[in-house]
């Protein structure tokens, strides 16, 4: 058996892929029983809290002593323990739910999302995507929530997609989608605003979603030797599929849903292979006018959603008034609980 002959690297890759899940599960088992560690401890202190922030501190310092090559005891992580506990009573909701993502990310979301459902939204999504601290960071700041969530959408998913694929996509979707990374002016041309898409695509990237991978922009398709071109081009890797963005800087006018249409069948004919799910299209436009656009897309085949963009200097209400004042920064560099030690922040990271 030579060791390049496609068998033995099949074998390798098997081998390599039971490692990688079984490390996985791992590393969930373990942040499961801290998180439920810190639950319980949060759950004592609560049961004394009556003696005071002195008590706190004490249990700190001789948790410290008792083991001192463990983390995550200083005063702050122990408030963060006690705020945990009285933010999550229930301990199956702790086990089945909170306890799927990490420490600090259970800490932020106590920190910044004071509203329940909404930190339940955050919770769900962090652990399905496995959002890192700062992705979860930034889906906080850039109101994920309220634009992903609960934003009134328009599109014709759940009637072209079988299930679950059509709520897959449409709680992929955001209406509006917020390129801050663009400055607004009134003469601005589409193409103005795709260059300004491409040259900030990391941004573009985090913006859209996870599981986003950029094609390409103006992407040639060449039918009957006819040249058309995809403003953009992405690959889902989640959904596994294809999705054409059409970027239009007017209000939503019925002639659009065709041409996205068209663009989603020659990508489903010409690029997409047997192993990918349906081709997806997203049309941007600066006003999505909802019942006309629901009107236009009830005719078509293809699966097509319509949101909203907006650029940088035309964020609306609620969004504008969300923008962080230079008090609220005050209170972000500051510690959310109070804590009188010198105790290094990164523990509150175990």
């Amino acid at each position: 058996m030579l060791m390049n002959e496609p068998e033995y690297l099949d074998v390798v890759t098997q081998v390599k892929q039971q490692i990688d899940e079984a490390r996985h599960r791992a590393m969930l088992s373990v942040n499961r029983e801290m998180v439920l560690l810190y639950w319980n401890i949060g759950k004592v202190i609560d049961a004394h809290a009556e003696w005071g922030n002195k008590f706190i501190t004490n249990l700190s310092r001789d948790l410290r002593h008792a083991y001192p090559s463990v983390r995550g005891f200083s005063t702050r992580n122990l408030k963060y323990m006690l705020s945990f506990a009285r933010a999550y009573p229930d301990l199956e909701f702790v086990q089945t739910v909170s306890a799927q993502i990490s420490w600090s990310n259970n800490t932020l979301l106590l920190t910044k999302v004071k509203d329940t459902v909404a930190r339940r939204w955050y919770t769900d999504q962090a652990a399905a995507e496995g959002w890192s601290y700062t992705r979860l960071d930034d889906s906080i700041e850039r109101h994920t929530y309220e634009r992903q969530a609960i934003a009134s959408k328009t599109s014709n998913f759940e009637d072209r997609l079988p299930e679950p694929q059509a709520a897959l996509v449409e709680r992929a979707m955001k209406d509006p989608y917020i390129f801050d990374f663009i400055e607004a002016r009134d003469d601005m041309v589409e193409r103005e605003i795709e260059d300004g898409l491409i040259s900030n695509v990391a941004k573009l990237l985090l913006e859209l979603g996870s599981g986003f991978a950029f094609v390409g922009n103006q992407y040639h398709l060449e039918v009957e030797g006819e040249d058309f071109y995809i403003d953009l081009l992405f690959y889902h890797l989640q959904l596994r599929c294809y999705v054409v963005v059409e970027l239009k800087n007017t209000k939503f006018k019925p002639g659009y849903a065709g041409q996205i249409n068209f663009y989603v069948s020659a990508v489903d004919d010409m690029v997409a292979t047997d192993q990918d799910n349906p081709t997806i299209g997203i049309l941007l436009c600066r006003d999505k006018r909802g019942l006309i656009a629901e009107y236009a897309l009830s005719g078509i085949d293809k699966p097509i959603g319509v949101s909203e963009f907006k650029l940088l200097e035309t964020l609306p209400e609620p969004y504008a008034s969300v923008l962080p004042t230079a008090e609220d920064i005050e209170k972000r560099i500051g510690l959310s609980l109070d804590d009188s030690d010198s105790d290094d922040d990164s523990e509150a990271d175990d």
